[in-house]
């Protein structure tokens, strides 16, 4: 049976390559006559696997020695009290970034434990654009600074690292980590989880600055306090084993292409394919400013909601899959996250033109 054309916002579409060889794997990882399902992660074998993805994620993302590579579980959601849980340092403040559904829902979380300010936002214009550095109202005494550098469902991104005024930045970048370079050092801390570009649900990366640990509120579980996860290896409990061992094939599969710089070509290439696209036809509309458009998640609306049924239909039929759109905001959305091949792009852009012809 041939391979449908995946565009689920996550878990997400992972590279043939990456799932084939899993497979050839999966009864006897190297010959050790087990599964890595099966094997003890404080074994030889799951330890190798470890540190071989933490040093092949090191390179990928140029993280400098002084920063902590954690492989956690929980997902992106409970980073959003695991944050302000290890870097208030007593402070009680913090400032956050509000761009849509995902940074309000930190913004919730956060309110629970510390005096969360709204240092801008985009609600305005319906989370339709990313705020400028100078719209930004920022408090010297907060804690750090957090923002969504990449909203899955409004399909919003930022394509520059703000300048936070030497606070700790922080970014939930789980819908576009590893789809283009960053400047890690610009960060205090950089979380995503790893079911859209890095591997299957269950993982979650957390990059965070040495001198950031340590700083964990009373009462805080040991399995939520950085500094103790790091002591451990990430291994203060059984961690993601499975998960973990994907994620580094997939880190090996981008290496093999050229790393950070050629995904993000190829990104690029799909997203203005599909926007042009998009552009050009009174039937479709995005609703981004075309600056802030997000590269890994495409929402757009049909120019009658009353045909959003038959467009999903017919789009299934032809083993184009997950295009509808968030429940929250309605309408179609595609996710070309770094596994969508061009050909997954060219094909929707087929039927989309298809579908207008008959019914626009």
């Amino acid at each position: 049976m041939a391979r449908a054309f995946n565009f689920s916002a996550g878990p997400a579409v992972l590279p043939d390559e990456v799932l084939a060889r899993a497979g050839d794997e999966i009864l006897d990882w190297h010959g050790s006559g087990m599964s890595v399902m099966e094997m003890s992660h404080r074994g030889k074998e799951f330890i190798s696997i470890a540190e071989q993805a933490e040093q092949d994620l090191r390179e990928l993302r140029e993280i400098p020695a002084n920063y902590k590579v954690l492989f956690l579980q929980g997902g992106a959601t409970q980073q959003f009290a695991q944050v302000p849980m290890n870097l208030l340092a007593g402070k009680g403040k913090a400032d956050y970034i509000v761009t849509g559904e995902w940074s309000k829902k930190a913004v919730k979380e956060a309110s629970a434990l510390c005096d969360v300010h709204i240092a801008a936002s985009s609600e305005d214009r319906a989370f339709s654009y990313a705020p400028r550095e100078t719209q930004w109202s920022l408090r010297r005494d907060a804690a750090y600074v957090h923002y969504c550098s990449n909203e899955t469902i409004g399909g919003v991104e930022f394509h520059w690292a703000p300048d936070s005024g030497g606070l700790p930045l922080v970014a939930d970048a789980s819908s576009h980590f590893l789809s283009r370079p960053i400047d890690v050092t610009k960060f205090g801390l950089i979380y995503a989880g790893a079911q859209k570009n890095v591997g299957p649900a269950g993982l979650t990366l957390v990059v965070v600055r040495e001198d950031l640990l340590g700083r964990a509120a009373k009462g805080t579980p040991s399995v939520m306090d950085y500094k103790q996860q790091a002591e451990a290896a990430s291994m203060l409990n059984t961690p993601p084993t499975y998960a973990i061992y994907v994620a580094g094939l997939v880190f090996k599969w981008l290496k093999q292409l050229g790393g950070v710089a050629e995904i993000e070509r190829r990104n690029i290439a799909k997203a203005k394919l599909l926007y042009d696209f998009i552009d050009a036809s009174g039937f479709y509309r995005n609703p981004v400013a075309p600056e802030d458009r997000s590269r890994m998640n495409v929402p757009f609306t049909l120019a009658d909601a009353k045909l959003d049924a038959a467009f999903l239909d017919g789009a299934e039929k032809r083993g184009l899959l997950q295009l509808k759109g968030h429940r929250s905001v309605g309408g179609m959305r595609a996710s070309i996250y770094n596994a969508m091949p061009i050909e997954g792009v060219r094909r929707l852009i087929e039927y989309m033109q298809a579908f207008e012809a008959r019914r626009g």
